[in-house]
């Protein structure tokens, strides 16, 4: 199994943290040495259907045309979901969660269109963090 380290801004409460992908698994981990580890898998979603609630990323990828993407409610408050298009075959994804704080949809139509989301119990998914996409 092979980690690659991701270097970029990743801080917590006591300083930076490295960041670690197992390229096998997909499974996303902080070092503990600051505190709590982050965890996560990542999602790979071609074309439409569901964002999980179980994965901390979905990478999406579309082809010609429109994908309807759905975002089920989050389980825990302050749970994080990211979702980025790795892929753009021409098409937009519209992400459309159950219950949203910011509007009723997100529009990923470039491949780099990030969102950040946090899980809120009383209001829904909120947008903590926006590059690209389209907030409607």
């Amino acid at each position: 199994m092979a980690n690659t380290t991701f270097t970029g801004p990743v801080r917590s409460e006591n300083g930076f943290q490295d960041i670690t992908k197992n390229e096998t698994t997909g499974v996303i981990t902080s070092n503990a040495a600051y505190g709590k580890a982050i965890r996560g898998g990542v999602q790979e979603l071609s074309g439409a259907g569901a964002a999980d609630t179980t994965n901390l990323i979905t990478e999406l990828t579309t082809a010609a045309g429109a994908a309807a993407v759905t975002l089920a409610d989050g389980t825990t408050a302050g749970q994080i979901k990211i979702i980025t298009m790795v892929v753009d075959g021409g098409g937009t994804a519209t992400v459309t969660p159950a219950t949203f704080a910011n509007g009723t949809s997100m529009a990923f139509a470039d491949v780099n269109d990030t969102v950040c989301l946090v899980w809120a119990s009383t209001i829904g998914w909120v947008i903590v963090s926006n590059s690209g996409a389209t907030v409607a």
